[in-house]
């Protein structure tokens, strides 16, 4: 398992635009990836979840990558958060 925290830079936090981006990026591996904020934890490509979250800027996230291609996952997921969010 791979993994990474990020604070959330965007004003809107992970408003719908992004977490659509967010979730087709995560589909585009077979490793499981997830989202966890606090207590929550929940996979990014599914997207209504990942909407249910709240996450507004300044939150403390933690992403992780399980699975054959979790090292592509874990990188392609952090250059995606660095540049949008």
């Amino acid at each position: 398992m791979k993994q990474f925290t990020y604070t959330i830079n965007d004003p809107l936090g992970i408003h719908a635009r992004p977490a659509g981006l967010l979730a087709k990026e995560a589909k585009k591996f077979s490793s499981l990836s997830t989202i966890t904020k606090g207590e929550q934890t929940k996979k990014l490509s599914q997207l209504m979840m990942l909407m249910s979250m709240g996450i507004k800027q300044g939150d403390v996230v933690t992403i992780c990558a399980e699975g054959e291609d979790e090292d592509a996952a874990i990188v392609a997921l952090k250059d995606f958060f660095e540049t949008n969010l």
